[in-house]
């Protein structure tokens, strides 16, 4: 099983797509996004991206 971690994004959705696009070429089983998701510029674009993805995804939590 192949599993992708991606933390910090916050809210930056260029460099989520582009993080999403190594993932599904390396043919990863299953993501999890971790720290700082939505604070940021693009906050409902970059979750809304990250739900609809067709593969697994868990969210742990951060820093607090």
């Amino acid at each position: 099983m192949r599993v992708a971690a991606i933390y910090d994004i916050h809210g930056n959705l260029p460099a989520l797509e582009a993080v999403l696009q190594d993932i599904r070429q390396a043919e990863v089983d299953h993501v999890v996004v971790g720290g700082d998701v939505i604070l940021g510029p693009m906050p409902r674009e970059t979750l809304t991206c990250l739900l609809d993805l067709d593969i697994p995804v868990q969210f742990i939590q951060g820093n607090c």
